[in-house]
This record gives structure tokens, C-alpha cells and sequence, in this order.
């Protein structure tokens, strides 16, 4: 769902020495000549995570950070990718640019540009709240901060993690004590894994749901402790007793498929920040809803974008009005870019119920290979 600013918020694009403007393709920086988390194919973006609203095929060359390089590469294989290390220097035709942990997934980041002692940072998704299954977001001071407003209204306010996952425990034990499987949806990059790092694994056996196993492949593999996980897949239709303790995690695409009629008798729920509405609990039809989000809420907003410094903070996408007439209210400068990302329906993985990854055809930008060069590996790098 992308967000379309109106024009009385829309940032000005011309302003002289802007760092990042929109364009059609994306959010462009023109010293550096590249793109962040373009929506169309260029010949250089920057990603800043792997969800697929903020990551594309398409594009000839891409930059992203080391931590994220793993799932970026399950999601987006065979890309020509260049990675940095968290607070790593790279000069991009005389742009000083660095990535810095953002807390929303494995591997998320902050982009991190400085030019003509101006700093404007890129914030991509991010959250505040303390998660095993990734580097804690990290404030980075600057001119000019572009944040997401996934939640950017006063009613969204989270619990902390550790209460949401008390109660996902609770319910869990509950189920496993009358013979009952627990089938929680969640999305199936971030927020799956989230879960299966910081439930009680002694309450039972934990299953998942064949599109979330690549994810929980490439987290195990970039060092992510993650508890046992079997397939639901590995088990035959007709053993349904082995689920009868068990937590099955699977994408909200499997939500009343056949696929769940190999559980017997169960029940579901759904982990994700919308729950804190009554209403998207009521039309998900789910026994049980879970306020849990791999973004920041209204108040971790307002910490974030303080703890930035920034004089001028332009938003991407969410509830972009009321964003902007907050910060303005508060004395700030304040626009918005008009762009194709969107929220955590986005991630309601469009893999379907099929438990097979498919692939999808890559296109290049177009363009002449030989004249256009990588992020140039010959770049001077530094540690921050």
C-alpha cells in the first residue's frame, strides 16, 4: 500500500542541495548518482532490508549490509551484490555513505549519506524495541532524517515484546494442555523468526510452514540462534497426533487453505502491530490476536526522529499527514516523498499456500554493462 502524500506535505525536490530527491524510479541521490530502495530498475541501489517493498530484482548493482546479505540473497538471488559492514565508509563518487542498524529485520539498515558537510540519513523500517534476531536500531545524528510512518498515529502503542511473547506462551501451553495445535500466522521474513527465537520451546514441538524454512535457513546461517523447527511438510496427512502439542508458524496466505485440515483440531491466531485494531482482528477471523510489529510505534516514532537531531524530517510512507503536521507542530521542517513502499500487509508473502519458493524471472536495468561500474570496489573504506 503505497502512501501518495498530498501536495501541501509533498518535500520540495528542487531544494538546492538536497541530498535525496524522489523520482519516478525511486529516492535518488544526485551527487552520489544512486538510488534508495528503488521501486524500478536502476543501475544502483542501495537496499536497505529484504523485504520485497524495499527490495526489487532489476536493478545491475547492489549495495546492502553485510548482516542482511544472507536473506537478501534467498530472496534475490544471483543479484550483483556489494555489502558493508555496519558503520563501514564507502566513497561513492564523493559521497560518504554508511549503513547503520535499524532493529526492524536481520540485516536492516539506515543509509547513512554525507556530502558538502551536510548529513542526511535514509531510515528505511525500523523499530525501537529490543529483538535476538537482529542489530538494535542505532540513533545516527544528521541534517535531514526520512523516516517510515507505518504507525505513525497515537493509537498505536506497543506492549513490550516480553508480554507479547508471555501471552503467546500462555496461549500455546493452554492449546498443547487440551490436546489442541497452535497455528500462529506472521509474516514470513522477520517476524517469523522473531517468534521462534523468543517463544518457550519447552512447551512443545515447533513446526513451520514450507515458505518460512528458507528464512529461518539464511537467519541460522548469518548466526541467529533459532530453536528446532521441523516442515510441516516432513510429516504424513494422516499422523495429525504429532501436532497435537505443537506450535506451527506459517504466512497469513495459508490462513483458511486445505493445508490446515492436517492439524485436526487447532487454533489460530495472528501476531502483528494491526492487531492492536478491533477491527483487523475481527475481519482476520482468528481465535487469537497478537499486537507484535517489526516497526515503530507512535512513541518510538518520536524518539527516533529527536534522537536523529534533525531539523528536517521528511516521510516516506504510513500515516504520512499526521505525521508531518506533528512534526511541523513541533517546529520542525517537514515534508514527505511520495513512494511505493508499503506496510506489513506487503509481507503477506505472495508465495501463496504452496509450500515451494518460486523464483522470480530477472530483469535488468537496461543499459550498457561495460559503462555502468559497480559500487567501485577500488572505493576507499573505512571504519566509522
Amino acid at each position: 500500500m503505497a502512501s501518495e502524500p498530498t501536495s501541501n506535505i509533498a518535500a520540495d525536490n528542487a531544494g538546492p542541495g538536497d541530498l535525496v530527491i524522489a523520482r519516478p524510479e525511486g529516492l535518488y541521490c544526485p551527487p552520489g548518482d544512486f538510488y534508495i530502495d528503488p521501486w524500478q530498475p536502476v543501475e544502483r541501489a542501495v537496499i536497505t532490508h529484504a523485504h520485497s517493498d524495499h527490495a526489487r530484482f532489476g536493478h545491475r548493482h547492489y549495495l546492502a549490509s553485510r548482516a542482511g546479505a544472507n536473506v537478501l540473497l534467498s530472496r534475490l538471488p544471483d543479484i550483483s551484490l556489494q555489502t558493508l559492514a555496519y558503520g563501514e565508509r564507502l566513497d561513492i563518487n564523493g559521497v560518504t555513505v554508511s549503513l547503520h542498524p535499524a532493529g526492524h529485520v536481520l540485516g536492516s539498515a539506515q543509509v547513512r549519506i554525507e556530502y558538502g558537510g551536510r548529513v542526511w540519513v535514509a531510515s528505511g523500517d525500523y523499530k525501537l524495541d529490543p529483538d535476538p534476531t537482529c542489530d538494535a536500531f542505532e540513533p545516527v545524528r544528521c541534517d535531514t532524517f526520512i523516516t517510515e510512518s507505518t504507525f505513525g498515529l497515537p493509537i498505536y502503542r506497543w506492549d513490550t515484546p516480553q508480554a507479547v511473547f508471555d501471552g503467546i506462551d500462555s496461549w500455546w501451553r493452554h492449546n498443547a494442555a487440551q490436546g489442541r495445535a497452535s497455528v500462529l500466522f506472521c509474516y514470513s521474513f522477520g517476524k517469523a523468526q522473531r517468534v521462534l527465537a523468543s517463544v518457550d520451546a519447552g512447551i512443545g514441538p515447533i513446526f513451520c510452514h514450507g515458505a518460512v524454512e528458507p528464512l529461518n535457513r539464511a537467519y541460522r546461517e548469518a548466526g541467529v540462534r533459532l530453536p528446532p523447527v521441523r516442515l510441516v511438510s516432513e510429516i504424513p496427512p494422516k499422523e495429525k497426533a504429532t501436532f497435537k502439542q505443537a506450535l506451527i508458524v506459517a504466512p497469513p496466505s495459508a490462513q483458511g487453505s486445505a493445508w490446515l485440515k492436517r492439524f485436526g483440531d487447532y487454533s489460530d491466531a495472528f501476531a502483528s502491530g494491526w492487531m492492536r485494531l478491533r477491527g483487523a482482528r475481527r475481519r482476520r477471523g482468528v481465535d487469537r490476536g497478537f499486537v507484535l510489529s517489526d516497526h515503530a510505534d507512535w512513541p518510538a516514532l518520536q524518539t527516533a526522529i529527536h534522537a536523529s537531531g534533525a531539523q528536517r524530517v521528511i516521510v516516506t510512507h504510513g500515516s504520512v499527514e499526521p505525521m508531518v503536521r506533528w512534526l511541523r507542530e513541533q517546529g520542525l521542517e517537514a515534508g514527505a516523498f511520495a513512494t511505493q513502499y508499503g506496510d506489513d500487509t506487503v509481507e503477506a508473502d505472495a508465495l501463496g499456500s504452496v509450500e515451494t519458493v518460486v523464483q522470480d524471472t530477472v530483469t535488468h536495468a537496461p543499459g550498457d554493462e561495460a559503462r555502468a561500474p559497480a559500487f567501485d570496489a577500488h572505493d576507499t573504506a573505512s571504519r566509522s
